[in-house]
Formats: structure tokens, C-alpha cells, sequence
């Protein structure tokens, strides 16, 4: 006859962990410091922030687009440049890959606004392609200022 074997105790993974006695886990940076975001997240947010942008410009144009955030193209019938974005007029769609716009800013004299710049330029040249228009007439005004 076979012995049952004892009961495993459950964990209430719910209220956190304390590891050898250490005490509850806190986050990383602490709750004085923001919380920590990756270039990923900056990325989308900023192709979001470019896109409402456009958006606001452009209702009608941009009606019904879905803007999105791909790390890579997946096709295997690319051709030998990378795309940095693909447009899809029938399902009013643009996609933008992130891993090839970030490799325009491998540069380590770049700062926070150059990418930036180089990330909406990529939306905006994007967008220009889905409504056949140029990509300084999409907003003629946003850079009369320098």
C-alpha cells in the first residue's frame, strides 16, 4: 500500500515575498524615483504622440487609421534595404518598426531629442506615403519657428 505523500503548504503569493528573511520586496528605483521606462515604451509613446498629432491635422485623411508599433518586418520577401515602416492603404493601417528606426540613432553624440526627431520623421514620411502627400506639407507650420 502506498503512503500519501504529506500535504504541500500553499503560498499566498498575493501578499509578496520575503526571501531568506529579508523582508517584502520593494520596486527598483524605489518610491521616491519615477518608475524606470524602456526605450520600447518611449518609442510607442512617441509614434502615438506623432500620430494624434497628425491626426489632428488631418481628420479626414487619416479617418479610421490604426497606427502600430512592430520591433521588425517579418516577410521573408524584403527586399536587401530594411523598411523602417509599412503602409497598408486597404486596411488603413501603419506600422512602424522600431529596431530599424533606432539603428539610424546608434550614435552615441545623439541625445533624447534626435531620436525623437528621427521617430516622428519616420511617422511622418509614413503618413505622407498613406495620403500621397508630401512630408513637409503634412504640417507646414510645425518647424517655421528655427
Amino acid at each position: 500500500m502506498r503512503r500519501k505523500p504529506p500535504p504541500v503548504p500553499r503560498v499566498d503569493r498575493a501578499r509578496g515575498r520575503s526571501r531568506h528573511g529579508r523582508g517584502h520586496r520593494s520596486s527598483v528605483t524605489g518610491p521616491e524615483l519615477a518608475p524606470v521606462t524602456t526605450r520600447a515604451e518611449v518609442f510607442d509613446r512617441i509614434v502615438g504622440d506623432t500620430a494624434h498629432y497628425l491626426v489632428g491635422l488631418w481628420p479626414e485623411e487619416l479617418a479610421g487609421v490604426v497606427f502600430q508599433v512592430a520591433d521588425m518586418p517579418h516577410d521573408t520577401s524584403l527586399p536587401d534595404a530594411l523598411p523602417r515602416w509599412r503602409v497598408d492603404r486597404v486596411g488603413r493601417r501603419v506600422t512602424v518598426f522600431r529596431i530599424p528606426v533606432e539603428r539610424v540613432t546608434h550614435s552615441p553624440e545623439k541625445d533624447d531629442v534626435d531620436r525623437r526627431i528621427v521617430v516622428e520623421t519616420a511617422v511622418f514620411r509614413a503618413v505622407a506615403e498613406l495620403i500621397d502627400k508630401d512630408p513637409w506639407d503634412l504640417a507646414p507650420d510645425r518647424y517655421r519657428h528655427w
